[in-house]
């Protein structure tokens, strides 16, 4: 007969020791760890900056300090400057190269006397489209022929369209004009002062194109011309040198305007050259001599 012999009890495993809470820092360490993880890249990029202005804060103190001008340092600067500036041109410059395409060089035949014919020189203004000159009337008075040259070269003959002996001066028609002529602006006397700079160009001893600069002298000024005992009244005196050749040319302001004809030169010795004082014909009483209305 069998005998039952019962198992042995199962033993029982023992149950693991409950944890203990965790501390205030491990909680603490959990909690950033779940927070860094969730804002890892703003972390990142926060810190790349940080370090950005670390290093701009280290440049900025190892750099060394700005340097303070002196008034020394300045002045020589503004030296530099001027030294290296190409100056402006002069306003006389300027007032050349306005006028000069309107000039005109006036030869009038007084006598064919031979072997060496007389021969007058003056200078003359081209004022419209249409090539119309006016210059002063004692170049041409006893003139059988004037033949006129434009700036450009081009030459042709010319004859008297209006004589006007009591302001000397005269206005020619040229038979020939140039493809590009370009006249000449003019302006009121009245806006001229004494003192006022002022330009005269034309061709002095036939020597062509040639400049001289001054001031306004005078105003309403009367001359007695000794060559055709003419009184000639309400004239600019100006200092600018002019001397024979130079009558018929322009007086200019500074702007290039013409404001006057330039027409005598006064003289008290017997000597046919400039000593300081010239004369010149307002332009609106050249105007007169046109028809034209006054300025």
């Amino acid at each position: 007969m069998r005998q039952n012999i019962p198992f042995p009890p199962a033993r029982r495993q023992p149950e693991p020791e409950p944890k203990p809470p965790p501390s205030r820092l491990e909680i603490l360490g959990q909690r950033s760890s779940r927070f860094y993880a969730r804002f890892q890249t703003a972390f990142l990029i926060g810190a790349g900056m940080l370090v950005a202005l670390a290093a701009l804060a280290l440049y900025d103190t190892a750099k060394p300090p700005p340097q303070r001008l002196t008034q020394r340092d300045i002045n020589a600067a503004v030296a530099r400057a001027l030294a290296s500036a190409t100056p402006a041109p002069s306003y006389a410059s300027q007032v050349y190269e306005i006028i000069h395409p309107s000039l005109v060089r006036i030869q009038a035949l007084v006598s064919k006397t031979e072997p060496k014919p007389e021969v007058s020189l003056g200078t003359g203004v081209v004022i419209d489209d249409s090539g119309t000159i006016l210059a002063s009337l004692h170049i041409v008075r006893d003139a059988t022929e004037i033949r006129v040259t434009f700036a450009d070269g081009t030459e042709s003959e010319a004859s008297v369209m209006v004589r006007q002996p009591e302001n000397d001066l005269v206005v020619l028609r040229p038979a020939v004009i140039p493809d590009d002529l370009v006249p000449a602006t003019m302006t009121s006397s009245d806006t001229l002062h004494v003192g006022d700079e002022v330009v005269a160009v034309g061709n002095p001893f036939g020597i062509s194109n040639s400049l001289s600069a001054g001031v306004v002298s005078g105003l309403r000024r009367n001359y007695v011309s000794p060559k055709t005992s003419e009184t000639l009244t309400n004239l600019i005196q100006f200092d600018a040198a002019v001397n024979p050749g130079n009558s018929g040319g322009p007086l200019l302001n500074r702007d290039g305007e013409v404001v006057g004809i330039v027409t005598a030169l006064l003289n008290p010795t017997q000597q046919d050259v400039f000593i300081g004082i010239g004369f010149a014909v307002p332009i609106e009483t050249a105007a007169g001599a046109l028809g034209s209305p006054p300025y």
